[in-house]
């Protein structure tokens, strides 16, 4: 099955790169939003670069679609690499009470010298960055108590930045996605299409469908094959486009000549994975 390069990097993720690097010094604190699912993918590595030495918490979103126990060894890898982590979930509120917390452990300091001026009601200002789709919005319409910025469920949807005030004694600048021009790692980019970072009208869904069935028998065997009715120890061997076809076959999908509807069956594995009705499955682990 050949597998072809993923490249997207629209104007505006350009453009948001210069706007961080602009915003960066009226903002106290970085909040960097990882996918639960891919920490390792979803994490820009142009980030890094940008924000410097300016305090920083990562949070694991989308915590009820990964598997909770990767899950707790990814915040146990970055926090022992000195990024204060939070498990989080944006539509749930899961792990709100812990992002509380860690900001005002991270921001001690400078709370501290905030009351020592009698400033203790100032509001802390925050740039919240990420990719696209990993959830920005919705924790930020989550912390502010109402709809403050456009939600979908695709990536691309903030386009501007905007300031919004939330609960936890921060004032957010919400950032538009930003991927990278290029993934050196080709399995980097297939994760980030699985999960729907990139917008699915760009890349052949049919293959990464296909992709997705051969690494979900490697990471999640028993849900995979219990989902799509598949004795284990009669597909472990097949590859991805035989287990696609399978699928397709076990579910109706089929058109005239007995063919599979590929497309119809690629749509179905990929959004049944994005909404773990397959189950809570991580792709990637720190170990690895």
């Amino acid at each position: 099955m050949a597998q072809n390069p993923i490249q997207w990097f629209p104007g505006h993720m350009a453009k948001t790169r210069r706007v961080i690097k602009e915003c960066l010094p009226q903002v106290d604190v970085v909040i960097e939003l990882l996918d639960a699912r891919i920490p390792y993918s979803s994490k820009n590595p142009e980030i890094e670069a940008m924000i410097e030495q300016k305090p920083r918490i990562t949070l694991l979103t989308k915590a009820t679609l990964a598997d909770p126990d990767v899950s707790k060894k990814w915040a146990e890898y970055y926090n022992k690499r000195g990024s204060k982590t939070v498990i989080i979930d944006s539509v749930t509120g899961y792990g709100i009470d812990a992002l509380d917390a860690a900001i005002k452990e991270v921001m001690a300091e400078k709370l501290e010298r905030y009351r020592e001026k009698g400033m203790d009601g100032r509001k802390l200002k925050a740039m919240m960055v990420g990719i696209p789709n990993v959830g920005k919005s919705s924790l930020i319409n989550k912390l502010a108590g109402g709809k403050k910025a456009k939600v979908e469920n695709r990536p691309g949807v903030t386009l501007a930045k905007q300031w919004v005030p939330t609960s936890v004694g921060l004032d957010l600048l919400d950032m538009p996605g930003v991927l990278w021009p290029k993934f050196e790692d080709e399995k980097v980019g297939q994760n980030l299409a699985m999960t729907g970072a990139i917008r699915d009208q760009i890349i052949d869904i049919e293959e990464i469908a296909m992709l997705l069935c051969a690494r979900l028998m490697e990471v999640a065997p028993k849900a995979f094959c219990e989902r799509y009715k598949l004795d284990y120890d009669e597909v472990c061997e097949l590859d991805g486009y035989d287990l696609f076809n399978l699928v397709g076959r076990k579910r109706g999908f089929l058109i005239s000549g007995g063919e599979i509807n590929s497309e119809r069956t690629a749509n179905m594995l990929l959004e049944e994975f994005r909404s773990a009705k397959i189950g809570r499955i991580s792709l990637e682990k720190p170990d690895a």
